[in-house]
């Protein structure tokens, strides 16, 4: 029988639980087997998060002229100098396998007539890796295939509809999450090993191409649970949202670009050439702040696809097609009008190569993760990627320390499920229009202070008004949003100087004092704390069974 909202707090044990069903968590949970997984996802399987809008591509370096050193450099020269080389070169390296073992789930990558995958070039990249799936739809693609897998697999659990609310830590360590579910039933998860795949953060920000989920819940909870975070201050814009007035706004994939696509104004002059030798292949930070700076000063930006994709729209692009044309624009005869849009996170929750963040039995994967492979800059299509690769090796750590890991004594969670009950029917009562109103109002001052072009003034300004919203926040979600929003905010403001997707108008140049990652932690009360370095968990026998024996 399943737990209803009349129920108290229902308490469930498995032996891992992954929070978020995009391309990490999936990754995760089907290399766990043969070990019990409960996979959490806020919406429904292969309709929400993000992973399923990726348009763009996966990158691989498997081409004939391709090799992962190459790869490596265009990832590092992307990263405005803050990746970490060691880690770049583990997520390039393992990439070819990644894509065989998608090709063996059943994963549709388009092909060449010879049956090589057909591959694209985008923003700077030296070579064709591009992978793509039905033209336009490649993580819809990815996270169907890697979905059917996990709803075959005998060990995964799915449970959808769950809003994952807080991470439960006894005895230092994490030993599973809080769980409401869409009929208003309270949940305890508990596990061995927990492992959080939330998703990004750019739902914060009022031009967003994420969906309604992307607003750092992950973060937040990790946050709270006294986890290490790092680079939260960069956050990369895309340059081409379609702008129609929609919430999210549709992505215009930067692999028009790559085939030739330029972007316009109003009189039809391609105004990055100006601005950077490489023009509409320029790094995304670059063509983002000059598409938004010709905006601000008056002008209408468009991408033209006219003579470079023309006729071919259609079956080279099928989604976007099908979005320009839902809006009634003809991108084959009509130019594309488009403005930047939050787009990803860079920063997160700090991981090793591993995915082991800094609490005890808690991993971390995806967009929620700080693993240093983007640096300050996302090398396009490099997310997908990183998805799999460190959802694999979460899986494999997890894989060899679970038998270590025990579940929590059974007084240990009562005295846990009481305190949180309370606090639970508080949030069950606040889910209410004042929570959206309150974070229409973040969206549009993160927007205005800590977006694309930031100033001490600007970012003063945003934290005032976020200590307010956090004394009005009323619900889970609301305290998540504005918790994150303030830790972005205040990222921004400790860093002086410009890099990457972080781009401060009072510090409009790199700093060779500030080039290195910044690793900070929340404190009780809501003060952050600075940490010198990271240093992921190491488990003891002694410590892993400090809280009791299963």
């Amino acid at each position: 029988m399943s737990p209803t909202a009349a129920d108290p707090i229902y308490v469930t044990t498995t032996d891992v639980v992954v929070i978020g069903a995009g391309a990490a968590g999936l990754s995760a949970a089907l290399g766990l087997a043969p070990h019990r997984v409960t996979l959490l996802t806020k919406g429904r399987l292969g309709s929400s998060g993000s992973s399923p809008l990726a348009q763009g591509g996966i990158a691989a370096a498997v081409g004939p002229d391709d090799e992962p050193d190459l790869h490596t450099r265009d990832t590092v020269d992307a990263g405005g100098g803050l990746c970490d080389g060691a880690m770049v070169e583990i997520l390039t390296a393992e990439a070819a396998r990644h894509i065989q073992r998608l090709a063996m789930l059943g994963a549709r990558f388009d092909r060449e007539p010879d049956g090589r995958f057909a591959l694209g070039r985008e923003a700077a990249h030296s070579r064709r890796r591009i992978l793509h799936a039905n033209g336009d739809g490649t993580g819809a693609e990815i996270v169907r295939a890697l979905g059917t897998a996990a709803d075959r697999a005998e060990h995964v659990r799915l449970t959808e509809d769950a809003f994952a609310e807080d991470l439960c830590v006894l005895g230092g360590r994490a030993v599973g999450v809080f769980v409401r579910h869409r009929n208003g039933a309270r949940v305890l998860h508990l596990a061995r090993a927990a492992v959080v795949a939330t998703g990004g953060t750019a739902r914060l920000f009022r031009y967003s191409t994420n969906p309604v989920g992307a607003t750092g819940d992950g973060l937040a909870m990790a946050a709270r649970a006294g986890a290490v975070l790092t680079d939260l201050e960069f956050v990369q814009f895309h340059p081409t949202a379609l702008d129609v007035g929609a919430d999210p706004m549709p992505l215009v994939t930067e692999a028009l670009r790559g085939q030739g696509a330029v972007l316009v104004d109003e009189r039809g002059e391609r105004f990055l050439v100006a601005a950077h030798p490489a023009a509409e292949l320029a790094p995304r930070d670059v063509v983002a702040r000059a598409t938004f700076a010709h905006g601000e000063s008056g002008h209408q930006i468009f991408l033209d696809a006219r003579a470079a994709i023309g006729s071919r729209f259609p079956s080279r692009f099928p989604t976007v097609f099908e979005l320009c044309r839902r809006h009634g624009i003809d991108p084959r005869q009509e130019l594309i009008p488009v403005t930047p849009a939050a787009h990803y996170h860079m920063g997160g929750v700090s991981s090793d190569d591993r995915g082991r963040s800094s609490v005890p039995a808690l991993w971390v994967c995806g967009e929620a993760a700080s693993t240093g492979v983007h640096g300050a800059n996302r090398l396009a299509s490099n997310s997908l990627l990183e998805a799999l690769v460190f959802g694999g090796r979460v899986a494999d750590d997890i894989r060899l320390v679970l038998h270590s890991l025990s579940l929590p004594s059974g007084a240990d969670v009562t005295r846990w499920v009481r305190s949180r009950s309370a606090a639970s029917r508080t949030d069950d009562d606040a889910e209410t229009s004042h929570g959206d109103r309150l974070m229409q109002d973040v969206r549009s001052l993160m927007w205005r202070d800590v977006g694309l072009v930031r100033t001490e003034t600007g970012l003063r300004r945003a934290l005032r008004a976020l200590d307010l919203a956090s004394s009005e926040a009323r619900g889970c979600g609301a305290r998540n949003g504005v918790l994150v929003a303030r830790l972005l905010a205040i990222a921004a403001l400790d860093r002086k100087e410009s890099r990457g997707g972080h781009f401060r108008a009072d510090f409009p140049d790199p700093s060779p004092h500030q080039g290195h990652r910044r690793h900070f932690r929340l404190l009780p009360g809501g003060r952050v704390e600075a940490v010198s370095s990271f240093q992921p968990f190491q488990l003891r026998t002694a410590e892993c069974h400090a809280t009791g024996a299963a």
